[in-house]
């Protein structure tokens, strides 16, 4: 696996982990090197070099439809009034959610939106894997997932 691959891996889960937590962690450019250090082991641990990294995003790709227009990604994107899925929708933010492969699942995140993300009628403080049939609330419009 790639360092940038890593690094990215090791900030989203510990940006993921920081959400869970009931009291204030710094952010992940505030960490120190032993704490980025030690997520990055972390991460190497469960991935393993066999396993699928973000940038294997071309090999996986998404189906989502939304606003009754069909839209196919191969790699990383994000959705709202100004995202690579544009979402035209007053009540989204201008980058609303982060749609990412990983470890050859399909995954969405709020991006600190004003107004939340929602999969299948429930809020989500970190990412959440995308099945089949699965519903993204984005402001008021739903991204449906066709296939991932």
């Amino acid at each position: 696996m790639a360092s940038t691959d890593l690094d990215r891996l090791a900030q989203t889960a510990y940006e993921a982990h920081r959400r869970a937590q009931s009291g204030p962690l710094p952010s992940w450019e505030d960490a120190s090197a032993q704490e980025k250090a030690a997520w990055r082991a972390a991460v190497s641990a469960v991935t393993g070099p066999g396993d699928s990294t973000v940038t294997e995003a071309s090999t996986k790709s998404i189906v989502v439809q939304a606003g009754g227009q069909t839209h196919t990604f191969h790699t990383e994107f994000t959705a709202g009034r100004q995202g690579s899925l544009v979402i035209s929708d007053e009540h989204a933010s201008g980058q609303h959610a982060l749609f990412q492969l990983a470890h050859g699942f399909w995954f969405v995140q709020d991006l600190d939106s004003t107004n939340g993300t929602w999969l299948n009628n429930r809020r989500i403080y970190q990412a959440q894997r995308l099945k089949k049939g699965d519903k993204i609330k984005i402001g008021r419009t739903v991204v449906a997932v066709v296939s991932a």
